[in-house]
């Protein structure tokens, strides 16, 4: 073929399967794709002609070659729709397309597959029903992850689901992810499909002739090419393996893998939908069925609720006769027969069958019945244990549907253990579904049982790579020496810098001789959980909160701190990290989401806060100082503020909190005259002027009382602010009036009362409670703004005190202590922070303080430009530095304020007042004059132009600008100043609570008793009692668990809240439809009445009318009064309904034929048997067509058989219903009907003839022997469920069937053991179980339903019971012991006897009556 020409980028394909040697050929990521190419040429229909008496073969006509089409397909014509393509061979294989799909076309790993099947032709459904299929199939494609496979056509079913997925496109949901439809399709039916080598594709409905468009709305198009043209249903085989083969693949996310499952969903549809649907039926696949969308799927909905024997031939000929016009003469007897067989077999498993109905059983959409007929399939099959259950749970994660889970799963039916959720849990909390959390903690989870140590390992190992915290965790493993996964001391790292210094590691790294811990793998079922007593976190709650925070999942979070005990803390904690995180977060919608989420836990915290402090003021205050060892040994009060949480700081029980800390000892109700007084004369301390909290200073008095009074930090802090005031009454004093040249007594006593300022600040730089280093002293120091004031006017009090000791620069030295005492006046300012009224202001001032900062480089740019026009305009060479300064900056700044140079218009020119040369030091240079005539010689006009204009920007425009910068300052912060003013109170609280009660320059002997204790004592600080205490434990729990108490309160309170709010929205929405329908009404209601008035009026004319005619019929004799017709009341069609359900409601009572003997395709070998329906089965029922095929196998194992059969001589030596030779040919039946030589099974028909898989023609006998015994627990004691006792029963597993049966079957000549039961056994046991098999109870004897059975051949079985009653007998200890697989590839296992066991049907049929006969669960 042609190489291709050159196409548009846009597909990874184009890099890796081009034929052209300048695309690079990647045969090792996409081997084996291949189109076809066929000799024939496409003018060919189906099987063309190849020449004269030549047949075609596509083996010899049909050749492979590189694909020459794929990449993108971008189709013209219906809005530039782009999808992705690829044209394969026939047999290309599923993996290579599945590579395909996931790799260079980038598809996620699916949760669930859908594949639509249905009518390829359109047809026409109702409007309802089409608009619910359409919604129901995008929704649960898009809530699951979906892929959608169909034909890809633009026609029929396929159609159906592109305007599906395209009314999703034009949605408003659709930015939350694209729906893949995946179009497998034939490349010889496809219309213009030689535009697919070039990059556009063109949908020509009208033109297409018998061909198809592919349909635009699919984004995913496989195409399939077998080198024919025109000939449909090429892809089918292709399909049914990719669908098999993504099924199979497994999906792993959150520690849970799930196998793909997969569903067919069927609209309308033909023979061929037919087949699909029993194929699918038959490999387990359930099928959706959509009533009412034509043919094929009303067919199976109108007889899915009969009982099977009602299903018969005449049946289905009518419902084609009416369903099937069109084409209802071309079905033959044989088909109908067919069609009869397949759809008994496709209802009779009704646990994989599920049929939409519009507005019934209560589905309300497609969605619904799709995730429904899942569960549905996956709860009908047979597992060991649990597994049902745990596999529907997956689905139903991996769905993120919980309202399947919750009304399918969740039920009575099944008791779930909480550690059985546990894996399930894990899975939800990564793939972040909080519905799933909450549903899982809502059916026992415990997260302080859930939250181990590996568990938190594996969720950190599973962060979300896009989050902040994700990419600083990964910052810390990088620095490691060497690689290594994650642990929870590097997290702990992480969390400090986000918390903050002032806490200790939540995680502390391991010491040097413990051994490190593992990374353990976490399975796909059960997470590891580590025994011991490091199995668990100090609290499990807050390591799952930290978890789901730092990655700014807010559901999940809300749910977790739902949970938490130390509901303040945590709040406040979160707080404080996403305010960190925040400040880091370079996406714009993650910060917006980050600071909502910490509004609302501030909001929590103030809300469950309220609720404790209006329950007790006292207990709510302790929660406040309360050491949090969980939350790094910090307290509520600290996070609030260093998280800078000033909602919940101002609140009214802080603030009375922080104001009984002010008042320390002292009655909060003295008043401030009282306490001034009492410091001033504190002999009034002992009138009972000042009032005290404890009753001990009340009543006493002594040195308590006064001790008490002067520690408390109001006083304290009035001391200081009165000895402030002399300091700097004394500092202006010195400075103005006693400034001698040598320091006179007031100098020595203002230097000696700095040093005391000094040491202060030295014992506030080294105050360390906590343990800080150094460094962490000094930035927590510098941190404050009034430190940083307290410090630069200290040295610059030092550097002036050096320069006025030093007799030449005395008086440089009185200035640089004047400006200093400006700096150290400021400080006062803080003092004035304590109150109530100034406060605030001060914090207006300190806003509006930047505001000017910004406004001033906007006035300097029109200083600057006019200061320098006008000094170049009037004067000429000025070189005076300084004048040149009051030239341009000076004078210009000064004409804002009205300072308008007296020159700069020419009136007022005096050369008296200025240096004509410049060298008067105090004059100004003279502008620019004519010194003839002495008069100014610079433009006047355009000084004063350009004068009027720079007052005109400044005064009017930029002043203005300032004050509407200030208004709008003072209005925002307004609104939250007192919150920054109570917030800012609790620094000036704290700084006097520890400072030493004596003023400064007494202040001195505190710092020589401090330093006594601390440097010669070497007696370490504690930290003071009020603002951060450690409980006892029974305390502190105690106080916990109020905590709690009040937290469900609070959230009780919000929860009622929210549904009053949503009530009243809901009322208000109600109220306007209601006015809105009765001003429809009002509109409506006179035409209405106009119309009944009518009508009454015709009624009673025809009435009349009626009476008229029939008075006249009388008079004529034509009738008489007994003959008047009446009315009769129209009868109720309500049972209807009311009849079908019913009868769907009832079960079917048992197939009274063989079943799996008469399944269609014959198990291990490539024959098919002859349909039978039920109707058909008895050899009496006459039933002319019947055909079957014979079959007979040869025996692999090499085993005796008897003859293969096609010919009856070497038959005519078999004794039949009789002992032959070591053969026994009798049935438990009794005596079979012999026919042409072969025996005919005594159940009927099968649709085969032979012997098939089976040694002998007849009977094939075989022994099952059912080996049982009591489940126990632990303690030896009898397991029970629902009161019964539950068994346990031997099986076994052959590797090369992969089924689970019980350990018999058929034996060798003269044995009495079954060969299986030999290879399970050792050889020293075969003795002692043969005693046993005579000792055993017969269960069962009779025909086994199975499906290698033919009309000439089936197997009938002996089933007995073999139980140990007792754990200790001996016969059940030696088969204990020596039960071994002596063949590799069996396995064996004792496993509890439940209706879910995956064995044989026949096999859990002999089960049962085992269960019965000793009254055990089953």
């Amino acid at each position: 073929m042609e190489p291709s020409p050159p196409r548009q980028d846009g597909s990874k394909l184009e890099e890796g399967l081009g034929v052209q040697p300048r695309r690079a050929v990647d045969l090792d990521m996409v081997p084996n794709l291949r189109r076809s190419n066929s000799k024939i040429g496409k003018s060919q229909y189906l099987y063309g002609n190849c020449g004269k008496g030549e047949e075609w073969d596509p083996k010899q006509h049909v050749r492979e070659m590189p694909t020459d089409a794929f990449g993108d397909i971008v189709f013209t014509g219906v809005g530039q729709k782009m999808g992705k393509f690829v044209r394969v061979s026939q047999d290309t294989p599923s993996s290579v397309i599945y590579h395909l799909m996931t790799q260079h076309w980038g598809l996620d790993v699916p949760s669930l597959l859908i594949s639509v099947t249905g009518g390829a032709k359109d047809f026409i459904m109702r409007p309802r029903l089409k608009s619910i299929f359409r919604r129901g199939l995008v929704k649960v494609a898009q809530t699951t992850g979906a892929w959608i496979i169909t034909g890809g056509s633009h026609t029929g079913v396929m159609k159906q689901v592109g305007k599906a997925v395209r009314d999703f496109t034009l949605s408003s949901s659709y930015n939350k992810g694209e729906i893949v439809t995946i179009g497998v399709a034939t490349w010889g039916a496809v219309h213009n499909r030689d535009s697919l080598i070039h990059p556009a594709y063109i949908v020509d409905e009208d033109g297409q002739g018998h061909l198809t468009c592919l349909d635009s709305n699919h984004s995913h198009f496989i195409l399939v090419d077998d080198g024919t043209h025109g000939r449909y249903g090429v892809e089918i085989p292709l399909r049914s393996r990719l669908e098999k083969f993504i099924s199979e693949q497994t999906k792993e996310r959150g520690g849970v893998a799930i196998k793909i499952p997969i569903v067919c969903v069927v609209l309308e549809g033909g023979p061929g939908t037919l087949h699909t649907i029993y194929n699918a039926v038959t490999h387990g696949t359930p099928c959706v069925v959509v009533e009412g969308s034509g043919r094929v799927a009303d067919v199976i909905a109108q007889v899915a609720s009969l009982p099977i024997s009602e299903i018969s031939i005449s049946l289905i000929q009518q419902k084609l006769s009416e369903l099937f016009p069109e084409m209802f003469h071309t079905f033959t007897e044989s088909r109908v027969v067919e069609w009869t067989k397949k759809i008994q077999d496709i209802v009779r498993k009704r646990q994989l069958l599920t049929i939409f109905r519009e507005g019934k059983d209560g589905q309300q959409d497609v969605d619904v019945a799709i995730l429904q007929a899942l569960l549905k399939a996956s709860r009908s099959q047979d597992h060991f244990g649990h597994e049902t259950w745990d596999h529907q749970l997956k689905l139903a994660v991996a769905w993120n549907r919980v309202d399947i889970a919750r009304n399918e799963i969740f039920t009575d039916e099944r008791q779930w253990k909480p550690s059985e959720l546990h894996p399930m849990m894990a899975a939800a909390l990564i793939s972040n579904k909080p519905e799933f959390v909450k549903l899982f903690l809502e059916n026992g989870v415990l997260l302080k049982e859930f939250a181990t140590w590996d568990t938190l390992l594996h969720l950190y190992g599973n962060l979300d790579p896009a989050c902040l915290f994700h990419s600083k965790l990964q910052k810390v493993l990088s620095e490691e020496p060497a690689a290594c996964p994650v642990q929870m001391h590097h997290v702990a790292q992480v969390l400090r810098e986000l918390l903050g210094d002032f806490t200790q590691p939540l995680y502390h790294a391991p010491r040097t001789g413990d051994r490190p811990r593992p990374l353990l793998p976490v399975p796909p079922v059960k997470l590891n959980v580590r025994a011991g007593h490091d199995a668990f976190t100090m609290d499990p709650v807050r390591d799952l909160l930290i978890w789901a925070i730092v990655q700014n999942r807010r559901e999940l979070a809300e749910i977790i701190w739902a949970q938490s005990q130390d509901c303040i803390t945590a709040a406040l904690a979160c707080s404080k990290i996403l305010k960190e995180l925040s400040k880091e977060e370079q996406d714009t919608d993650s910060l917006e989401e980050m600071l909502v989420l910490t509004a609302e836990f501030e909001n929590r915290a103030i809300g469950v806060f309220t609720e404790c402090y209006r329950k007790d003021e006292e207990r709510a205050q302790k929660l406040l100082v309360r050491v949090s060892e969980a939350w790094g040994r910090t307290t509520c009060l600290q996070l609030a503020l260093e998280a800078k949480d000033m909602k919940f700081v101002s609140h009214g029980g802080i603030q009375a909190f922080l104001t009984r800390v002010w008042w320390g000892q002292l009655s909060v109700d003295n008043g401030l005259w009282q306490v001034v007084l009492c410091m001033l004369v504190f002999p009034l301390l002992y009138t009972g002027l000042i009032s005290f909290r404890e009753s001990r200073l009340r009543a006493g008095g002594g040195l308590g009382r006064l001790r008490a009074f002067f520690s408390a930090p109001v006083v304290v802090f009035h001391l200081n602010v009165l000895s402030y005031a002399a300091f700097l009454g004394l500092f202006a004093y010195v400075l103005m009036v006693d400034f001698q040249p040598t320091p006179s007594g007031c100098e020595r006593l203002l230097y000696f009362w700095l040093f005391s300022l000094v040491c202060e600040e030295l014992r506030q730089f080294f105050y360390n409670p906590d343990g800080y280093g150094l460094m962490k002293m000094a930035l927590r120091y510098f941190s404050d703004f009034w430190n940083k004031l307290d410090i630069g006017a200290i040295l610059l009090f030092i550097v002036g005190l050096a320069c006025r000791l030093t007799p030449a620069l005395r008086y440089p030295g009185r200035v640089v202590l004047s400006l200093d005492f400006i700096l150290f006046s400021l400080r006062l300012l803080h003092i004035f922070t304590v109150s109530k009224t100034l406060g605030p202001k001060i914090i207006i001032v300190k806003r509006m303080m930047k505001d000017v900062f910004f406004f001033l480089f906007l006035l300097a740019v029109w200083v600057v430009s006019f200061g320098v026009a006008k000094q170049a305009i009037l004067i000429h060479n000025e070189g005076r530095l300084d004048w040149i300064f009051r030239g341009v900056i000076y004078h210009s700044y000064l004409t804002i304020f009205g300072q308008i140079p007296a020159y700069i218009d020419g009136v007022n020119f005096n050369l008296d007042q200025c240096s004509p040369n410049g060298t008067d030091p105090y004059k100004p240079k003279c502008p620019e004059s004519n010194t003839s005539q002495l008069e100014p010689a610079f433009p006047e006009w355009l000084t004063v132009t350009l004068l009027c204009l720079y007052l005109l920007f400044t005064n009017i425009l930029l002043l203005n600008l300032l004050i509407a910068m200030f208004n709008y300052t003072f209005q925002q912060v307004q609104e939250h100043t007192d919150q920054i003013w109570k917030f800012q109170r609790h620094d000036l609280i704290e700084e006097y609570h520890g400072r030493p009660p004596a003023p400064p320059p007494l202040i001195v002997l505190s710092h020589l008793h401090l330093f006594i204790k601390r440097v010669i004592l070497k007696m370490p600080a504690r930290q003071h009692q009020q603002l951060k205490s450690k409980l006892e434990k029974n305390e502190e729990a105690a106080l916990l668990s109020w905590e709690v108490y009040l937290k469900e309160n609070y959230l009780q309170s919000r929860q009622r809240q929210r549904e009053e709010q949503r009530i009243q929205a809901l009322s208000s929405k109600v109220d306007a439809m209601v006015d809105l329908l009765e001003m429809e009404h009002l509109k409506r209601s006179g035409t209405l009445e106009q119309r009944l008035a009518s009508l009454e009026e015709q009624a009673a004319r025809t009435t009349s009318a009626l009476h008229w005619i029939m008075k006249a019929l009388r008079d004529g004799s034509f009738g008489s009064e007994e003959g008047i017709p009446t009315l009769a009341p129209q009868k109720a069609s309500e049972g209807q309904d009311s009849a079908v359900d019913s009868r769907q409601q009832t079960e079917d009572p048992g197939d009274p034929h063989h079943v799996n003997a008469r399944h269609l395709l014959y198990p291990s070998a490539p024959v098919t048997r002859f349909p039978v329906p039920n109707e058909k089965v008895p050899w009496e029922t006459e039933f002319l067509i019947y055909d079957p095929p014979f079959y007979s196998a040869e025996r692999k194992d090499g085993g005796p058989a008897d003859p293969m059969g096609g010919a009856l001589e070497p038959l005519s030596g078999i004794s039949f219903n009789a002992v032959d030779g070591p053969v026994d040919r009798r049935s438990f039946h009794g005596a079979y009907v012999v026919q042409d030589g072969l025996p005919l099974n005594p159940m009927g028909r099968t649709g085969l003839r032979g012997r098939g898989d089976l040694c002998c023609f007849g009977p094939n006998h075989t022994l099952q022997p059912v080996v049982t015994r009591w489940r126990r627990n632990q303690d030896g004691a009898i397991c029970r469920k629902r009161i019964k006792r539950m068994l346990e029963v031997l099986v076994v597993k052959h590797a090369l069937s992969g089924h689970w049966a019980l350990p018999g079957g058929s034996q060798e000549p003269g044995e009495t053991l079954p060969r299986t039961l030999k290879q399970v056994l050792g050889r020293e046991c075969w003795p002692c179980f043969r005693n046993l098999l005579a000792q055993g109870t017969e269960v069962y004897k009779g025909y086994m339903d199975d499906p290698r059975n033919t009309d000439n051949s089936w197997i009938e079985t002996v089933a007995i019971s073999i139980h140990f009653p007792n754990q200790s007998d001996v016969e059940l200890k030696k088969l204990n012991s020596h039960l071994h697989a002596c063949d590799p590839e069996t396995s064996v296992q004792w496993q509890v006897t439940d209706k879910h066991i995956p064995l044989h049907a026949g096999h859990k049929t002999i089960l049962q009556k085992v269960a019965a006969l000793y009254g055990a669960y089953y």
